[in-house]
């Protein structure tokens, strides 16, 4: 059996947890000795993320955005040479610069566009949600920063869906994906060259649909008439930019039967016919979101050109839409790849985000050896610093930020740092010179042990024991007199003095389950009975044998100890290793917030004399942001009154 896929790791280091538990589970359960020589299990996620994953803490806005919260995630992964040799052992890795196919050099534009000035005010709104969410003036269930990033994207590719009453902006990057589509339809006309348009945004779903109440009397039949040409472009819209998209291409020139939506395609059969319609050239503009369009999707065959209208926010997922004209089997051997970018947008932010995400995939997916460590990347919403920076175009408020975590993180490893010096101290003083001190005590009396031992050697021929005063030859015989003095014991709580064994004197003491027999010149050498009268003289034999394993373990724990001290006491002395990097970041920090609250301060005495400026504008156009913000559709007739809940409810 073979499992295939593109995208073992589509969006955050994790996923190769997952996948490894699929596929090697027994290598996980076998895990890996360590330096002790335990054997360390990986079957559970606490334990791989243990040896793989580092924890980091970070400030950052709770998802209902109610405040911050200190959140801890897996944001760096470390032994990664290791980890990758581990999943070799189940995966083969080809990647596009090992197998070398037969596929289009692909050339990747990217096509940026001025946000216009209604976009400008809507992202500075957006900024204002932010801040009130930040001050916690908002209810989670009203809004928060999921919606924000959510309502940043949709303003990012049109103005109108977030509001149809603003005009068609000519230089939005929508107007911008069908002037290149049409300009490559005509210079790809005798290729019959195709193209895919890529949006996951405002995909054609809950389009208003006609009333049926249109044969009603001829009155209200004419007011629901005038209602929806009225309305025409924002149903439209609210629909999707798809429509829109259809409706300039065929105004350009491009015949309907040439354009085509992949969410026509309702079952197998109408996406395999749909497919072949796009592979010889009889659609040649198909529109589609990754979810329908990407993998599975084998319309290569005379693609000249993909577009991306929005960034998706897994890698994989671009990978896929790439992967759609970037593949064997098309006729073409050059292809484009346009990415359509509105600036001062969320644009930024989600582009960004997931060359880092890639980026960060790409260490690992690669056919050579991958860093020691990597960091992973894994977020679906912005901070409120990254939505007052884009709607600010202050770079300073992201830097504040990050520098709050930054100094946060390093005052903590200062603190650690300086609970290690106090700890290694107090071994310094105490700890390593008592223990030095007692193993010194052990050697020492296994020392003077070593020579009677050596003196009164083991033999198999001539075995002697002495037990309550009867010298014993047979081991048998004298295991049982052993058993017997354990059964005469009258006080099992005192000691009694049992015999001689090769030199040493022995006691038999019971300590509450078990008999033992101690024996001792210098150092105390103990055996625990049992009924077995030949297996006692054996442990007895054994408890002298390992005074030279004892004394050459304690002469290495010594050595030990003395490298362990001198350790100690340079750690001890070792001063914090970023702290230079803390009074940089700290005096930057502070001078940040000093200069950001005078500019606020300075803003906030502003407001006062905005209504005489406002008096003395006369008949001056409104702000787009005041018309935006105090925008309410308008009150329908009674016909239009369930077009305009309908609309209400999308």
């Amino acid at each position: 059996m073979v499992f295939a896929t593109g995208t073992p790791v589509s969006n955050s280091m994790v996923e190769l947890y997952t996948m490894m538990r699929y596929l090697q589970y027994s290598m996980l359960e076998e895990g890996y000795r360590d330096s002790t020589g335990k054997v360390r299990s990986l079957k559970h996620f606490d334990n791989w993320a243990a040896t793989f994953g580092e924890q980091v803490t970070a400030v950052e806005l709770k998802p209902e955005g109610t405040g911050f919260r200190l959140k801890t995630r897996f944001a760096r992964f470390y032994n990664l040479p290791e980890l990758i040799n581990r999943w070799k052992e189940a995966a083969d890795i080809q990647t596009a610069d090992m197998l070398k196919l037969p596929v289009p050099e692909a050339e990747y534009i990217t096509i940026q566009t001025e946000p216009s000035q209604a976009q400008k005010a809507m992202v500075q709104s957006l900024a204002e949600r932010a801040e009130k969410i930040r001050k916690e003036k908002i209810d989670p269930r009203i809004d928060n920063m999921l919606k924000i990033t959510s309502d940043g994207r949709k303003l990012a590719l049109d103005q109108r869906i977030m509001n149809p009453l603003l005009p068609d902006d000519p230089g939005s990057k929508v107007n911008a994906c069908v002037d290149n589509v049409f300009r490559i339809w005509q210079e790809s006309t005798e290729t019959k060259g195709t193209q895919l348009i890529f949006s996951d945004l405002s995909t054609p779903k809950g389009r208003a649909e006609p009333k049926k109440e249109e044969a009603k009397e001829g009155a209200e039949g004419a007011e629901a008439e005038g209602e929806a040409a009225a309305t025409e472009e924002e149903t439209i819209m609210e629909a999707s930019v798809y429509e829109d998209i259809r409706k300039k291409l065929i105004a350009k020139g491009i015949p309907p039967q040439e354009i085509a939506f992949i969410h026509d395609a309702n079952t197998e059969a109408q996406k395999a016919e749909l497919f072949a319609k796009v592979r010889n050239g009889q659609v040649r503009v198909l529109l589609g979101s990754t979810q329908k369009m990407g993998a599975g999707t084998n319309v290569q065959t005379k693609l000249v050109a993909s577009h991306d209208l929005d960034c998706p926010w897994r890698p994989a997922d671009l990978e896929q839409r790439a992967g759609r004209i970037v593949r064997r089997g098309n006729e073409n051997k050059k292809v484009r790849i346009f990415r359509y970018v509105t600036k001062g947008t969320f644009d930024a932010y989600t582009w960004g985000l997931v060359e880092s995400k890639q980026k960060f995939i790409g260490q690992i997916m690669t056919s050579k050896s991958p860093a020691r460590s990597i960091e992973d990347v894994d977020a679906t919403a912005l901070s409120y610093a990254e939505v007052k920076m884009l709607a600010t175009g202050d770079t300073r408020i992201k830097e504040k930020m990050d520098l709050d975590i930054q100094v946060t993180k390093l005052k903590m490893l200062k603190s650690n740092h300086q609970a290690q010096q106090y700890e290694m101290q107090d071994k310094v003083r105490g700890y390593y010179p008592n223990k030095i001190k007692e193993t010194q005590l052990y050697i020492d009396c296994l020392n003077a042990d070593l020579p009677v031992l050596e003196a009164h050697p083991a033999k198999e021929d001539a075995f002697s024991m002495t037990v309550m005063g009867t010298a014993y030859t047979e081991r048998k015989e004298a295991g049982k007199a052993i058993v017997a003095a354990c059964r005469l014991m009258d006080d099992p709580g005192k000691e009694i003095e049992l015999g001689e064994y090769r030199g040493f004197p022995m006691k038999l003491c019971f300590d509450g389950a078990k008999f033992k027999v101690t024996m001792k010149q210098h150092l105390t050498h103990t055996a625990e009975l049992s009924d077995d009268v030949v297996g006692n003289i054996t442990r007895i034999n054994n408890a002298l044998e390992k005074i030279p394993q004892s004394l050459e373990r304690h002469k290495e724990n010594m050595v030990r100890l003395h490298k362990e001290l001198e350790s100690a006491k340079e750690e001890a002395e070792r001063p914090f290793a970023q702290e230079a990097e803390l009074l940089e970041k700290s005096a930057r920090l502070a001078e940040l917030n000093t200069v950001l609250d005078n500019e606020e301060k300075g803003r906030g005495g502003e407001p006062e004399r905005e209504p005489e400026e406002d008096e003395g504008r006369g008949n001056e156009k409104p702000s787009i942001l005041k018309s935006l913000k105090e925008y309410e559709r308008p009150a329908p007739v009674p016909y239009g009154a369930e077009r305009g809940q309908e609309r209400e409810a999308i």
